[in-house]
């Protein structure tokens, strides 16, 4: 155990402390941003329009055929919106400064474009089993890009991590995460809310994908609503402080020690290292987690999921983790020598206004965005389960990771959250080298929606497409 505990730090070590991802993420996105002309900036409204559009449709139901967009997008929000809004802007400000927020924005911004060309590769590559169902992810664009042994060998590389990354230790944190708050709100017994979470899990995994879409599409405007209103609370009646948030995450951004109680040892460059860490992680661009959910979407032409999950960004960054930031900051939680950190950052923010409720709040909270994370971790997991194995592995898939959602509640194992790190880092590289390696099809597939289009928006659309 000890010699593997070295491995698994070592690997993270070169991979975040070195900030290689950090490049390759942000780089990735700096590139389709030029490539794609600012697609996050001209797409923003037809992303805007399709998505909350899709808010108000009725008697849409996902079925093996896919999901409809705003289900494929509550899919993807569900697991971009865990623990790491809760904890990850926190952290990010208590070790890096609010300064960590503004380069938390530029990773969110230049992230949009990575998603939208991840979103619109796995839509192009998806497949349709003998039965009808339709999968796709990362793995088939992988292949795709790279024809023969080595395209396989290295989609099969990227399905065991995040199986792996996702589907097993990182559902056992998750689950961990909703036994520690229900535990310090409720007292109860963490084992106690295992079998519960293992159970409901279950439950959800074995109603296949229209039981998985029902849920998030269900969960996650619920999960959101509330804790966009319970921040605003907070920010608002800290409404003073609002002035000096914003100018302390801008001069934060640039010159940390400038402001005045600041948290002692930041520097620009931990400001900008752990804002985009953690931004990155919250958001998942680049990762090649949420293309699984963009690719079952039904639409007449890939691009039109591009737009789509360029609003899961900006979602999961602009408004949610923005709010957490503000908690924190206009209540004045951060401590300088940053004894809080994570969650208790975050519940020091709430418990300000709230009193003991802000406990309670964040269990709820932790519940909402954790579980749905599971949820939706599982979803991702399965299709790289179907790759490797067959469709004949989905339910022993399904068990196992209700077993890591029990016995992650058990107790905090150290190396579980560390190979799970790893494990998350290790997945990009294949997703990033069949991402870039894909710029000219992402140009080609995105000029002829244009081309057909006349533009961006679908309101002129001439005809309809085929992928």
């Amino acid at each position: 155990m000890e010699l593997l505990t070295k491995i698994v730090e070592s690997v993270n070590g070169v991979l975040w402390d070195k900030n290689i991802l950090l490049f390759l993420l942000v780089g990735t996105g700096v590139w389709y941003t030029f490539q794609l002309k600012f697609i996050q900036i001209r797409g923003f409204g037809e992303g805007f329009r399709r998505t909350f559009g899709g808010l108000f449709k009725k008697g849409e139901k996902a079925d093996k055929d896919g999901m409809s967009q705003f289900q494929s997008l509550a899919t993807a929000i569900a697991a971009q919106v865990g623990t790491g809004n809760l904890a990850g802007a926190a952290t990010a400000i208590a070790v890096g400064g609010p300064g960590a927020i503004f380069w938390m924005w530029v990773s969110a911004f230049f992230g949009m474009a990575t998603i939208y060309a991840e979103a619109t590769m796995a839509q192009k590559y998806k497949k349709i089993g003998e039965d009808g169902t339709v999968t796709g992810g990362p793995v088939y664009y992988i292949e795709a890009a790279f024809k023969g042994k080595f395209g396989k060998v290295l989609a099969s590389f990227f399905a065991i991590f995040i199986i792996l990354a996702l589907g097993f230790m990182g559902n056992a944190v998750q689950s961990n995460s909703i036994a520690d708050a229900f535990k310090t709100a409720f007292g109860i017994n963490p084992l106690i809310i295992g079998i519960v979470l293992a159970l409901i899990s279950i439950a959800v995994f074995s109603g296949g994908i229209s039981r998985i879409a029902k849920v998030t599409e269900t969960i996650v405007p619920i999960m959101a609503l509330f804790y966009i209103i319970g921040a605003l609370i907070v920010i608002l009646v800290n409404f003073k402080n609002i002035p000096l948030a914003f100018e302390e995450i801008f001069v934060g951004a640039f010159a940390p020690q400038s402001i005045a109680g600041g948290v002692i040892g930041a520097t620009i460059q931990k400001a900008m290292s752990k804002g985009v860490a953690r931004g990155l992680f919250s958001n998942e661009a680049g990762m090649g987690s949420t293309p699984h959910a963009h690719a079952v979407a039904k639409v007449d032409y890939p691009s039109e999921q591009g737009f789509v999950a360029m609003m899961g960004v900006f979602i999961d960054t602009f408004v949610i983790l923005n709010l957490t930031a503000l908690v924190i900051i206009t209540t004045r939680s951060v401590t300088p020598d940053a004894s809080l950190i994570g969650t208790a950052l975050t519940q020091a923010g709430f418990s300000s206004v709230f009193g003991k409720f802000g406990d309670i709040f964040i269990a709820i909270c932790m519940f909402f965005f954790a579980f749905s994370t599971i949820i939706g971790w599982y979803f991702f997991g399965e299709a790289n389960i179907k790759y490797l194995f067959g469709t004949k592995a989905v339910k022993i898939y399904g068990l196992l990771v209700a077993v890591c959602v029990l016995l992650g509640t058990l107790g905090e194992v150290s190396i579980v959250w560390t190979m799970s790190d790893m494990f998350n880092g290790l997945m990009v590289i294949p997703n990033l080298i069949g991402l870039l390696a894909l710029t000219g099809v992402v140009k080609s597939v995105h000029s002829d929606y244009i081309r057909i289009n006349g533009g961006i928006s679908s309101k002129n659309k001439k005809k309809k497409p085929t992928a």
